[in-house]
């Protein structure tokens, strides 16, 4: 919590004060009564002592000073909204080791059915493109808010090659900063901080380190960097996967393609993005239903001073209100 007139807060050395005099005014009242009669015989004349229910009203009196204080400064608490636009580039690795079926059905059918339920659950106003990449990077579909556009690039993906994972994060970065209204932001801060320019992000799902391509991951993450669109990647497949190759004579050859994390790991770090191991199919939906939300909210600073204002009326009123039914009488 945050405060336009911190200075205010210095009132609140009222409430101990007040609390001080309230006991000393006790006392002497105590004092008082014992001066001018005998407190051996009160049970004799009143039916019960009022006990602890006299300080109750005085107590919430305090507390309702405590809010009205605290109100007088003009506190500001931040909370989450939702996001009304935002530009997301889906980078789909595409290259021969994504056909394994260490994830069923393959790493690719997996990826794509995930991915189209992401583009199901994300706000109606976000902006998509969907970038896929084997032995070179290729854009399948520019950031539109047309959903029916990335869903046919979705359908028409195919399994390439080689594995040219920087030119598919640069080439994301390409068309993030094509999306209308997308602007970078400062070096080394986030585009969803920049004012007034809707955020933007890569979400890149690959299963391997890069094996294609002109330029490299490093040197792509630190470009991400700079623009402040951070890159979110998700690793895909098992240490199991296997795929097939036919070769001459009938025969097959079997590859091992186990997933290289270090690399997408390191590129999410870079970036200010966050990694995810996705091993499984439900798993990986579970981390694009997470994503989702991320990107679909944001912080904002809001003023409360209303709700001081409202609770100290409340307190006032309650204390009012006991101290009339017990004692017929305002505290």
């Amino acid at each position: 919590m945050t405060f336009s007139w911190p200075l205010a807060l210095l009132g609140l050395l009222l409430v101990p004060l007040a609390l001080v005099a309230y006991v000393l005014f006790e006392r002497r009242r105590e004092g008082e009564v014992a001066r001018f009669g005998n407190p051996a015989l009160f049970p004799n004349v009143v039916g019960s002592a009022p006990g602890w229910r006299r300080h109750v009203p005085v107590a919430l009196l305090l507390l309702a000073l405590t809010a009205m204080l605290v109100g007088v400064a003009r506190p500001h608490a931040s909370r989450s909204v939702p996001r009304e636009e935002a530009t997301v580039v889906l980078a789909m690795d595409v290259s021969f080791s994504m056909v394994a079926k260490d994830v069923s059905p393959t790493r690719l059918a997996s990826a794509e059915a995930a991915v189209r339920r992401f583009v199901e659950r994300v706000p109606p106003s976000f902006r998509l493109g969907l970038v896929a990449f084997g032995t070179r990077a290729v854009v399948a579909a520019p950031a539109t808010d047309d959903r029916e556009v990335v869903r046919s690039a979705l359908s028409a993906l195919r399994p390439g090659q080689g594995t040219a994972l920087g030119d598919a994060i640069g080439l994301s970065l390409e068309v993030a900063g094509r999306a209308p209204g997308t602007r970078p932001a400062a070096p080394g801060t986030s585009s969803s901080g920049a004012t007034g320019a809707p955020p933007a992000a890569v979400l890149l799902l690959s299963d391997g380190a890069q094996t294609q391509g002109r330029l490299r991951p490093e040197q792509a993450a630190r470009r991400a960097r700079r623009l402040g669109i951070p890159v979110y990647t998700v690793a895909l497949g098992t240490p199991d996967g296997i795929v097939e190759r036919p070769l001459a004579n009938g025969f097959r050859e079997r590859i091992r393609v186990p997933p290289d994390p270090e690399t997408l790991r390191k590129v999410a770090e870079v970036t200010g993005g966050e990694f995810f191991a996705a091993p499984a199919a439900g798993r990986l939906s579970r981390v694009y239903e997470q994503l989702g939300s991320r990107l679909g909210h944001r912080r904002e600073r809001q003023e409360i001073t209303v709700a001081f204002a409202g609770a100290s009326g409340l307190l006032l009123l309650a204390g009012g209100a006991l101290s009339s039914l017990w004692f017929r009488r305002l505290p």
